[in-house]
């Protein structure tokens, strides 16, 4: 019979292999971002050259307002890739989740697929455990765990409720998690964030978790990848196989996630992510809010290539979201967060 550490890591080693070979997009449902427009600024009088992209997570400065989120580890393939971040994040100033800790957790010889502190010594790095495993056994210890063996800055807890509906080994008893949640922001001494994996975090769950002491919440909204349809490929349960294509368009939209989320939230740290693909959807974020934007399975295939070709399209990025700033006249992160540049169409 396999430990439960091998299912992990098999488990692991199987979404990273499906979220870069298979059509795991959601469909019928959008970011939202297309609803946006940037109003155009001819004369944004501004020189190109000063434009400032830097702000601060977590107490540490950041050359720019991105991060690349929580993806993978476990695996001894995970471990290339988590590297492989660590070192273009490092490089180019960026923040770095890491995927559920877990699996290290369950087995101490894993615990390197995690590690990245060597190669990321001065960007914010978030360690990152599923929130229902509260509900599993886990507790205070455990999440201490997670943050002390990633040398991590702050944990995200993440909330994955239809993914594990659909998962084969999926954990699906999500009741009273709040007061769980609660108990590990209050004793943690790191700043604990929330994050959802891609069916986002409405205005009113936001307002729960910041009262629960959540230091930020990412709200990982709809239109890019849907963790059903990922499942859905693993899946031995040919019934569930059949029902998450019902799922396929299920969510939030990110954009409508942020903008409920930082109404209610004036001077909360917020972060976007799911489904960003450029700098221009970056922008958009930024300006409807967040105070930080994350890509996900967006730049995976360039981390799994080699660092130069993810600091390329890192690169890219920021540039992207430069030349968006130039184009309405906005000459640092605060100017486009209070400017008033989108219009909604």
């Amino acid at each position: 019979m396999k430990s439960a550490s091998h299912l992990t890591e098999r488990r692991k080693a199987e979404h990273i292999d499906i979220c870069l070979h298979r059509d795991v997009a959601s469909q019928g449902v959008t970011t939202g971002m297309e609803n946006y427009r940037f109003r155009h600024s001819a004369l944004p009088e501004l020189d190109f050259s000063e434009i400032r992209l830097d702000t601060e997570f977590l107490s540490k400065p950041l050359r720019a307002p991105l991060m690349v989120s929580s993806m993978t580890g476990g695996t001894q393939g995970a471990a290339s890739i988590n590297r492989t971040i660590a070192q273009a994040a490092e490089r180019r100033g960026w923040a770095m989740g890491i995927g559920s800790v877990r699996a290290a957790i369950e087995a101490e010889e894993l615990t390197g697929t995690f590690r990245v502190r060597d190669l990321a010594p001065t960007i914010p790095v978030i360690s990152n455990l599923g929130a229902v495993q509260l509900n599993y056994g886990y507790g205070v210890d455990h999440c201490r765990r997670a943050v002390e063996l990633a040398e991590a800055d702050g944990l995200v807890l993440h909330l994955n409720s239809l993914q594990e509906v659909f998962q084969p080994e999926g954990n699906t008893n999500f009741k009273d998690l709040l007061k769980r949640i609660e108990e590990v922001c209050r004793a943690l001494t790191v700043p604990v964030g929330i994050k959802e994996v891609g069916w986002g975090i409405s205005g009113e769950v936001a307002a729960q978790l910041f009262e629960a002491g959540a230091a930020f919440v990412d709200v990982a909204g709809a239109g890019g990848t849907s963790w059903s349809q990922v499942e859905m490929h693993r899946a031995r349960d040919q019934v569930k196989a059949a029902a998450a294509h019902a799922f396929a368009g299920w969510g939030l939209p990110t954009a409508d996630c942020i903008v409920e989320v930082r109404a209610r939230h004036p001077r909360q740290t917020i972060i976007a992510s799911g489904g960003l693909h450029n700098g221009v959807d970056a922008a958009k974020s930024l300006a409807l809010g967040a105070d930080l934007a994350a890509f996900g399975r967006s730049v995976l295939a360039s981390a799994v290539a080699a660092e130069e070709s993810l600091n390329q399209l890192m690169e890219q990025l920021e540039l992207e979201l430069r030349i968006a700033m130039f184009g309405v006249g906005a000459a640092n992160l605060k100017q486009l967060q209070k400017g008033g540049y989108l219009q909604r169409i």
